[in-house]
């Protein structure tokens, strides 16, 4: 599978609280969802146990919001990342 993740969405990452491995972890192993404007959901939980902006949180879900670019081949345009 080719992941790919679109400049505007990775420049984000950091800010949310997520890494590129997680990403692509989220679209090869996350569960499956349609979203808006026929794109695709994909989303996944890790375990976090760890400080986020002065909280500890157990868990971290990440969503990632892609296009099929080609069979087999995905776009990243969006990821959200919620702590609980």
């Amino acid at each position: 599978m080719n992941i790919t993740i679109h400049p505007h969405a990775q420049a984000r990452l950091v800010e949310r609280g997520a890494t590129v491995e997680e990403v692509i972890a989220t679209v090869e192993g996350g569960k499956v969802a349609q979203a808006d404007f026929d794109r695709t959901r994909f989303r996944r939980r890790f375990p976090f146990n760890a400080e986020w902006r002065e909280k500890i949180y157990a868990t971290k879900q990440i969503d990632a919001i892609a296009v099929e670019t080609e069979p087999k081949a995905w776009l990243v345009i969006a990821v959200i990342v919620k702590f609980f």
